[in-house]
Protein backbone atom coordinates (compact mmCIF):
# COMPACT_ATOMS: atom_id res chain seq x y z
CA UNK A 1 0.00 0.00 0.00
CA UNK A 2 1.51 3.18 -1.27
CA UNK A 3 2.18 6.09 1.73
CA UNK A 4 -0.89 8.47 0.19
CA UNK A 5 -3.21 5.38 0.74
CA UNK A 6 -2.21 4.88 4.18
CA UNK A 7 -2.40 8.68 4.86
CA UNK A 8 -6.04 8.60 3.08
CA UNK A 9 -6.87 5.74 5.58
CA UNK A 10 -5.51 7.70 8.75
CA UNK A 11 -7.90 10.70 7.81
CA UNK A 12 -10.63 7.99 7.42
CA UNK A 13 -9.88 6.47 10.89
CA UNK A 14 -9.84 9.78 12.36
CA UNK A 15 -12.84 11.18 10.95
CA UNK A 16 -15.19 8.31 12.45
CA UNK A 17 -12.74 8.19 15.90
CA UNK A 18 -13.32 12.39 16.16
CA UNK A 19 -16.76 12.44 15.33
CA UNK A 20 -17.59 9.91 17.91
CA UNK A 21 -15.47 11.72 20.49
CA UNK A 22 -16.79 15.40 19.71
CA UNK A 23 -20.36 13.79 19.63
CA UNK A 24 -20.26 11.60 23.05
CA UNK A 25 -18.98 14.82 24.57
CA UNK A 26 -21.62 17.29 23.86
CA UNK A 27 -24.05 14.57 24.98
CA UNK A 28 -22.09 14.08 28.24
CA UNK A 29 -22.78 17.65 28.98
CA UNK A 30 -25.96 18.42 27.40
CA UNK A 31 -27.82 19.40 30.54
CA UNK A 32 -25.18 22.09 31.10
CA UNK A 33 -25.20 23.51 26.96
CA UNK A 34 -24.82 27.16 26.45
CA UNK A 35 -28.01 29.45 26.11
CA UNK A 36 -26.78 31.57 24.36
CA UNK A 37 -26.45 30.62 21.32
CA UNK A 38 -28.65 30.71 18.42
CA UNK A 39 -28.05 27.64 16.53
CA UNK A 40 -29.16 28.71 12.62
CA UNK A 41 -26.29 31.79 13.24
CA UNK A 42 -23.85 29.32 14.24
CA UNK A 43 -24.53 26.95 11.49
CA UNK A 44 -24.96 29.44 8.67
CA UNK A 45 -21.65 31.10 10.02
CA UNK A 46 -19.64 27.95 9.52
CA UNK A 47 -21.42 26.77 6.38
CA UNK A 48 -20.16 30.41 4.74
CA UNK A 49 -16.66 30.47 6.00
CA UNK A 50 -16.44 26.48 5.26
CA UNK A 51 -17.92 26.96 1.97
CA UNK A 52 -15.07 29.55 1.18
CA UNK A 53 -12.47 27.62 2.84
CA UNK A 54 -11.37 24.97 0.29
CA UNK A 55 -10.38 27.82 -2.00
CA UNK A 56 -7.36 28.36 0.38
CA UNK A 57 -8.88 31.74 2.03
CA UNK A 58 -9.12 29.89 5.12
CA UNK A 59 -12.25 30.18 7.90
CA UNK A 60 -10.70 31.12 11.14
CA UNK A 61 -10.35 34.85 10.34
CA UNK A 62 -13.86 35.64 8.87
CA UNK A 63 -15.48 33.28 11.46
CA UNK A 64 -13.77 35.11 14.32
CA UNK A 65 -15.43 38.28 13.39
CA UNK A 66 -18.72 36.84 12.64
CA UNK A 67 -18.87 34.89 15.82
CA UNK A 68 -18.05 38.17 17.70
CA UNK A 69 -20.38 40.29 15.35
CA UNK A 70 -22.98 38.32 16.07
CA UNK A 71 -22.16 36.82 19.87
CA UNK A 72 -22.23 33.37 19.65
CA UNK A 73 -19.48 32.56 22.12
CA UNK A 74 -17.44 34.24 24.74
CA UNK A 75 -14.05 35.04 23.25
CA UNK A 76 -12.36 33.59 25.48
CA UNK A 77 -14.01 30.09 23.78
CA UNK A 78 -13.07 31.25 20.69
CA UNK A 79 -10.06 29.50 19.65
CA UNK A 80 -11.48 25.71 21.13
CA UNK A 81 -14.83 26.54 19.27
CA UNK A 82 -13.46 27.27 15.45
CA UNK A 83 -10.98 24.03 16.10
CA UNK A 84 -13.48 21.94 17.33
CA UNK A 85 -16.11 22.40 14.83
CA UNK A 86 -14.22 23.13 11.83
CA UNK A 87 -12.11 19.72 12.24
CA UNK A 88 -15.01 17.48 11.07
CA UNK A 89 -15.48 19.92 7.53
CA UNK A 90 -11.09 19.79 7.71
CA UNK A 91 -11.15 16.38 7.59
CA UNK A 92 -13.48 16.03 4.78
CA UNK A 93 -11.84 18.19 2.75
CA UNK A 94 -8.39 16.55 3.26
CA UNK A 95 -9.78 12.93 1.82
CA UNK A 96 -11.13 14.97 -1.30
CA UNK A 97 -7.87 16.56 -2.32
CA UNK A 98 -5.43 14.55 -0.96
CA UNK A 99 -7.57 11.59 -3.73
CA UNK A 100 -7.06 13.96 -6.66
CA UNK A 101 -3.71 15.95 -5.88
CA UNK A 102 -0.59 13.98 -6.35
CA UNK A 103 2.40 15.36 -3.57
CA UNK A 104 5.60 13.56 -3.74
CA UNK A 105 4.86 11.31 -0.48
CA UNK A 106 8.13 12.04 2.12
CA UNK A 107 7.47 16.00 1.51
CA UNK A 108 3.78 15.32 2.18
CA UNK A 109 4.19 13.11 5.79
CA UNK A 110 6.41 15.53 7.16
CA UNK A 111 4.63 18.69 6.32
CA UNK A 112 1.53 16.92 8.09
CA UNK A 113 3.45 15.45 10.97
CA UNK A 114 5.52 18.86 11.72
CA UNK A 115 2.10 20.76 12.13
CA UNK A 116 0.38 18.27 14.37
CA UNK A 117 2.86 17.99 16.43
CA UNK A 118 2.80 22.06 16.52
CA UNK A 119 -0.42 21.46 17.60
CA UNK A 120 0.00 19.21 20.04
CA UNK A 121 2.27 21.88 21.57
CA UNK A 122 0.56 25.09 21.56
CA UNK A 123 -2.65 23.33 22.31
CA UNK A 124 -1.94 22.87 26.26
CA UNK A 125 -0.59 26.32 26.27
CA UNK A 126 -3.91 28.24 24.77
CA UNK A 127 -6.10 26.53 26.43
CA UNK A 128 -4.94 27.90 29.87
CA UNK A 129 -4.22 31.26 28.48
CA UNK A 130 -6.72 34.10 30.07
CA UNK A 131 -9.23 35.57 27.64
CA UNK A 132 -6.80 38.87 27.18
CA UNK A 133 -3.72 36.55 26.41
CA UNK A 134 -5.94 34.98 23.41
CA UNK A 135 -6.67 38.84 22.50
CA UNK A 136 -3.33 39.43 22.26
CA UNK A 137 -2.11 36.47 20.55
CA UNK A 138 -4.86 36.18 18.19
CA UNK A 139 -4.38 39.66 17.07
CA UNK A 140 -0.86 39.66 16.32
CA UNK A 141 -0.90 36.63 14.48
CA UNK A 142 -3.72 37.82 12.88
CA UNK A 143 -1.97 41.03 11.93
CA UNK A 144 1.13 39.29 10.56
CA UNK A 145 -1.72 36.96 8.51
CA UNK A 146 -2.83 39.73 6.76
CA UNK A 147 0.35 41.31 5.86
CA UNK A 148 1.45 38.29 4.52
CA UNK A 149 -1.90 37.68 2.36
CA UNK A 150 -1.91 41.02 1.03
CA UNK A 151 1.79 40.70 -0.28
CA UNK A 152 0.81 38.21 -2.31
CA UNK A 153 -2.43 39.62 -3.75
CA UNK A 154 0.06 42.46 -4.48
CA UNK A 155 2.56 40.18 -6.25
CA UNK A 156 5.02 41.08 -3.79
CA UNK A 157 5.46 37.23 -2.57
CA UNK A 158 6.68 34.55 -5.49
CA UNK A 159 3.96 32.55 -7.39
CA UNK A 160 5.71 28.93 -6.74
CA UNK A 161 6.74 26.80 -9.38
CA UNK A 162 5.80 23.87 -10.67
CA UNK A 163 7.86 20.99 -8.29
CA UNK A 164 5.48 17.96 -6.16
CA UNK A 165 7.99 17.73 -3.42
CA UNK A 166 11.30 19.47 -1.86
CA UNK A 167 14.99 18.92 -1.41
CA UNK A 168 15.81 17.81 1.79
CA UNK A 169 17.38 21.29 3.02
CA UNK A 170 14.23 22.76 2.11
CA UNK A 171 12.03 20.00 3.71
CA UNK A 172 13.35 21.05 7.03
CA UNK A 173 12.98 24.52 6.80
CA UNK A 174 9.06 24.02 5.60
CA UNK A 175 8.76 21.33 8.71
CA UNK A 176 9.70 23.64 11.00
CA UNK A 177 7.40 26.61 9.92
CA UNK A 178 4.69 24.23 9.67
CA UNK A 179 5.40 23.06 13.23
CA UNK A 180 4.86 26.60 14.26
CA UNK A 181 1.81 27.17 12.50
CA UNK A 182 -0.10 24.30 13.65
CA UNK A 183 1.06 25.40 17.07
CA UNK A 184 -0.42 29.40 15.98
CA UNK A 185 -3.32 27.43 14.43
CA UNK A 186 -4.39 26.64 18.62
CA UNK A 187 -4.58 29.93 18.93
CA UNK A 188 -7.38 30.81 16.08
CA UNK A 189 -4.59 31.65 13.24
CA UNK A 190 -5.68 29.78 10.42
CA UNK A 191 -2.77 27.72 8.94
CA UNK A 192 -4.27 27.94 5.02
CA UNK A 193 -2.62 30.94 4.08
CA UNK A 194 0.76 31.40 5.59
CA UNK A 195 1.02 27.34 3.94
CA UNK A 196 0.40 28.24 0.28
CA UNK A 197 2.97 31.15 0.94
CA UNK A 198 5.63 29.10 1.81
CA UNK A 199 4.62 26.67 -0.51
CA UNK A 200 5.12 29.08 -2.92
CA UNK A 201 8.10 30.51 -1.77
CA UNK A 202 10.01 26.88 -2.23
CA UNK A 203 8.83 26.78 -5.17
CA UNK A 204 6.78 24.26 -5.28
CA UNK A 205 3.25 23.94 -7.01
CA UNK A 206 0.01 26.21 -5.41
CA UNK A 207 -1.91 22.91 -6.50
CA UNK A 208 0.06 21.21 -4.41
CA UNK A 209 -0.85 23.55 -1.63
CA UNK A 210 -4.35 22.19 -0.72
CA UNK A 211 -3.53 19.02 0.06
CA UNK A 212 -0.25 19.90 2.29
CA UNK A 213 -2.57 23.01 4.05
CA UNK A 214 -6.11 20.84 4.46
CA UNK A 215 -3.89 17.59 5.29
CA UNK A 216 -1.60 19.28 8.12
CA UNK A 217 -5.03 20.91 9.52
CA UNK A 218 -6.73 17.85 9.53
CA UNK A 219 -4.20 15.73 11.31
CA UNK A 220 -3.09 18.79 13.76
CA UNK A 221 -6.83 20.06 14.37
CA UNK A 222 -8.27 16.35 15.86
CA UNK A 223 -5.13 16.36 18.09
CA UNK A 224 -5.66 20.39 19.20
CA UNK A 225 -9.91 19.90 19.49
CA UNK A 226 -9.13 16.46 21.98
CA UNK A 227 -7.29 18.91 23.98
CA UNK A 228 -9.84 21.54 23.83
CA UNK A 229 -12.74 19.22 24.57
CA UNK A 230 -10.82 17.52 27.61
CA UNK A 231 -10.24 21.25 29.10
CA UNK A 232 -14.35 21.95 28.18
CA UNK A 233 -12.41 25.15 26.68
CA UNK A 234 -15.28 25.61 23.91
CA UNK A 235 -18.57 26.41 23.14
CA UNK A 236 -20.60 23.34 22.76
CA UNK A 237 -23.74 24.06 21.22
CA UNK A 238 -21.88 26.67 19.23
CA UNK A 239 -19.48 24.06 18.01
CA UNK A 240 -22.42 21.25 17.41
CA UNK A 241 -24.31 23.27 15.11
CA UNK A 242 -21.10 24.92 12.90
CA UNK A 243 -19.96 21.31 12.89
CA UNK A 244 -23.05 19.91 10.83
CA UNK A 245 -23.52 22.66 8.86
CA UNK A 246 -19.64 23.20 8.00
CA UNK A 247 -19.45 20.29 6.92
CA UNK A 248 -22.37 20.41 4.49
CA UNK A 249 -20.87 24.21 3.45
CA UNK A 250 -17.99 22.30 2.39
CA UNK A 251 -18.80 19.34 0.64
CA UNK A 252 -20.84 21.86 -1.71
CA UNK A 253 -17.71 24.24 -2.04
CA UNK A 254 -15.69 21.03 -3.62
CA UNK A 255 -18.03 20.77 -6.25
CA UNK A 256 -18.58 24.43 -7.62
CA UNK A 257 -16.07 26.57 -5.76
CA UNK A 258 -13.89 26.52 -9.04
CA UNK A 259 -16.27 29.00 -10.66
CA UNK A 260 -16.01 31.87 -8.13
CA UNK A 261 -13.93 35.20 -8.10
CA UNK A 262 -10.70 33.87 -6.01
CA UNK A 263 -9.43 37.30 -6.05
CA UNK A 264 -11.80 39.20 -5.06
CA UNK A 265 -12.57 36.97 -2.30
CA UNK A 266 -9.36 37.54 -1.11
CA UNK A 267 -9.33 40.74 -0.96
CA UNK A 268 -12.42 40.73 1.36
CA UNK A 269 -10.68 38.21 3.88
CA UNK A 270 -7.96 40.75 4.25
CA UNK A 271 -10.02 43.25 5.02
CA UNK A 272 -11.35 41.40 7.43
CA UNK A 273 -8.48 39.96 8.69
CA UNK A 274 -7.33 43.50 9.41
CA UNK A 275 -10.51 44.27 11.05
CA UNK A 276 -10.75 41.42 13.50
CA UNK A 277 -6.95 41.86 14.83
CA UNK A 278 -7.89 45.42 15.41
CA UNK A 279 -10.93 44.85 17.25
CA UNK A 280 -9.29 41.62 19.53
CA UNK A 281 -6.14 44.39 20.51
CA UNK A 282 -8.32 47.25 21.12
CA UNK A 283 -10.50 45.00 23.47
CA UNK A 284 -7.46 43.85 25.18
CA UNK A 285 -5.95 47.53 25.73
CA UNK A 286 -9.47 48.55 26.66
CA UNK A 287 -9.51 45.27 29.20
CA UNK A 288 -6.24 46.08 30.36
CA UNK A 289 -6.97 49.76 31.39
CA UNK A 290 -9.65 48.64 33.29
Amino acid sequence: MSITKVIIALLIIILVGYTVYFIRDVIKHKEELETDVTWWKAGLISALVNFFDPLGIGAFAPQTALLKAFKQTRDQLIPGTMNAANTIPVLIQALIFTTVVEVEPVTLVVMLAAAMFGAIFGAGIVSKLSENHIRVVMGIALSITAVVMLAGLLGLMPVGGDAIGLTPGKLVVAGVINFILGALMTAGVGLYNPCMVVVSLLGMSVNVAFPIMMGSCAFLMPAASVKFIKEGAYNRRSAFWMAIFGSIGTLIACLVIKSLPITVLKWIVVGVTIYTSFVMLRAARKSKKA
